[in-house]
C-alpha cells in the first residue's frame, strides 16, 4: 500500500486564514515590500503565553521575509472570504498583482496588512522548528480583534467552502 498523505488530510476539513509580513524595500511606498499568503496551517499552542503555530513550506519566499521581520499578522477568513483566499494562494508575483487591489489595514502592533474577517492576530516570533519541508513557527500573540460573526471559510477536498457557524 503506498502512503499518500495528500490525499488522505484531503478529507481534513481546516479553517482558512491569511498570513501576512513584509521587506525592507527601499524603493517602495514606505520602505517596506508586503506579501500575504493563504494558509491553512494555523493552530492555537498556549493560552498562556499566548501562542499560535504556523507550517510554511521551506521554499517560500513569504517565510524569509517572515525570518526576517520577526513579526507577521493573520487575518481569519470569513465564507466571505473566498476570493481573498484564492487570490494570495498564488505565486508570490501574482500575489503582488492582488495586494494592489485588496483592501487591509496595517496591524498597529506589527505592521504587517490585516485583511476583513471574523478575526486577526498580530504575532511576533517566538521559536522554529525544522519539520520535513516546512518550517513550524511559533508566535506570541501581540493583538487579537474580532470583530461580526460569519460563517467560517474551510478548505476541504482541495477547495475553499462554507462551513456552518456554531
Amino acid at each position: 500500500m503506498e502512503l499518500d498523505l495528500r490525499a488522505a488530510m484531503r478529507h481534513f476539513a481546516t479553517g482558512v486564514s491569511v498570513v501576512s509580513t513584509f521587506a525592507a524595500a527601499p524603493d517602495a511606498p514606505g520602505g517596506v515590500r508586503h506579501d500575504a499568503v493563504t494558509v491553512n496551517s494555523l493552530a492555537p499552542v498556549s493560552y498562556d503565553p499566548p501562542l499560535v503555530s504556523l507550517c510554511l513550506h521551506n521554499e517560500s519566499a513569504l517565510l524569509a521575509d517572515l525570518l526576517a521581520a520577526g513579526r507577521w499578522g493573520v487575518s481569519i477568513l470569513g465564507a466571505d472570504g473566498a476570493r481573498t483566499a484564492a487570490l494570495l494562494a498564488r505565486p508570490r508575483e501574482r500575489r503582488r498583482e492582488a495586494l494592489a487591489t485588496l483592501p487591509a489595514d496595517r496591524g498597529t502592533h506589527t505592521g504587517a496588512l490585516i485583511f476583513s474577517g471574523p478575526g486577526w492576530l498580530e504575532c511576533a516570533l517566538a521559536d522554529s522548528f525544522a519539520a520535513g519541508d516546512h518550517l513550524m513557527v511559533i508566535g506570541e500573540v501581540l493583538a487579537t480583534g474580532v470583530r461580526e460573526p460569519q460563517e467560517p471559510l474551510i478548505f476541504l477536498q482541495g477547495t475553499f467552502t462554507c462551513g456552518v457557524a456554531g
